[in-house]
């Protein structure tokens, strides 16, 4: 069974920096597996913010792209979300996964992630 544990959430000011480590582990966990963050704030539905294929080929939500970076490190089995310019709209609950990634008729990138639900890590923007 794959285990994901998320870290790294915190209390920051608005334009302020965090970085969410996500640490995979199981029989099952390849590094061929394409990952995925998401996160969930209150009174909304999960979104995926950014996925990475094992090859390094990274997809972003567009309420992210120029902020968040997304990065791996297959030796590891770690995963990565680096957070920068941090608004308090990204306040919510970070989740990594595993995620399938699907070329949809239109060429776009369609995930769907794989595995239960870990803790997450809690990310407040606030001042």
């Amino acid at each position: 069974q794959v285990q994901l544990v998320e870290s790294g959430g915190d209390l920051v000011q608005p334009g302020g920096s965090l970085r969410l480590s996500c640490a995979a582990s199981g029989s099952i966990f390849s590094i061929n597996n394409p990952m995925g963050w998401y996160r969930r704030a209150p009174g909304k539905q999960r979104e995926l913010v950014a996925a990475i294929t094992s090859g390094g080929s990274t997809d972003y939500a567009d309420s992210v792209k120029g902020r968040f970076t997304i990065s791996r490190d297959n030796a590891k089995n770690m995963v990565y979300l680096q957070m920068n310019s941090l608004k308090p709209e990204d306040t919510a609950v970070y989740y990594c996964n595993v995620v399938n990634r699907r070329t949809t008729f239109s060429g776009s990138y369609d995930y769907t992630a794989l595995l239960s639900w870990g803790q997450g890590t809690q990310v407040t923007v606030s001042s």
